[in-house]
């Protein structure tokens, strides 16, 4: 579900959550309309009901499929990693991974990332508390994960300061819609082409790993 323009090769159910995405994103969830999602995929309003039962389930679908996409893709990306390399060097790789993964959605579906932010309101309570609970282990393998890759966080008084770090690291990492630049379309993020950009938030966050482990101890957690 990235931002490039929905193509027939892709499944129709496939057009209208991308289309749906962009424009949720672009006007809101209510002030999008289903005949206009359904004019941007080339059918009727009427036609999306073959696919959808109604708006608030494709914000659903798209909510919750991504919270879900995120999870079991964070957890084979850190499970490739265990017991590589020694212990040291296997969860510095999944840490690593971990990253590059949430680089790649926050490059490649910030339509997604503007929905969470503004739009998870609209969801009905039980759609919401199922991408919270998602979410929480998204957020669980994380902490897991720094806190192996910097052995200064991984003391019971330390695990805090890792939380806190990853929450933090979400926050650098999902604050891409609000780096776009003149030319994304073609590639490029607040003038950086795409893979400089990854590579500085990679970099970012790292970094903001190192930092909270080298102040553990230090702020009273």
């Amino acid at each position: 579900m990235s931002n490039v323009p929905a193509t027939s090769a892709l499944p129709r159910r496939d057009q209208i959550r991308k289309e749906a995405a962009r424009l949720f994103a672009a006007r809101g969830f209510l002030g999008v309309g289903v005949d206009e999602i359904g004019k941007a995929v080339g059918i009727s309003g009427p036609g999306l009901y073959r696919h959808f039962p109604g708006k608030d389930a494709m914000l659903a679908d798209l909510l919750v499929g991504i919270s879900e996409r995120l999870l079991e893709e964070g957890r084979r990306r850190a499970g490739d990693h265990v017991g590589e390399g020694g212990d040291a060097q296997g969860a510095q790789d999944a840490l690593d991974a971990l990253i590059s993964g949430h680089v790649d959605f926050a490059l490649d579906d910030r339509d997604l990332i503007t929905l969470h932010d503004r739009e998870l309101l609209h969801l009905k309570e039980e759609d919401r508390r199922r991408v919270r609970r998602l979410q929480r282990g998204y957020l669980e393998l994380w902490v897991d994960a720094v806190r192996r890759a910097f052995p200064a966080l991984a003391g019971p008084a330390e695990e805090p300061v890792a939380r806190a770090a990853v929450h933090a690291v979400f926050g650098l990492l999902n604050s891409t819609p609000h780096s776009l630049g003149p030319n994304v379309a073609q590639g490029e993020w607040a003038g950086l082409p795409r893979d400089s950009m990854a590579a500085l938030l990679h970099s970012l966050a790292q970094g903001a790993f190192a930092a909270a482990a080298g102040s553990a101890g230090k702020s009273g957690a």
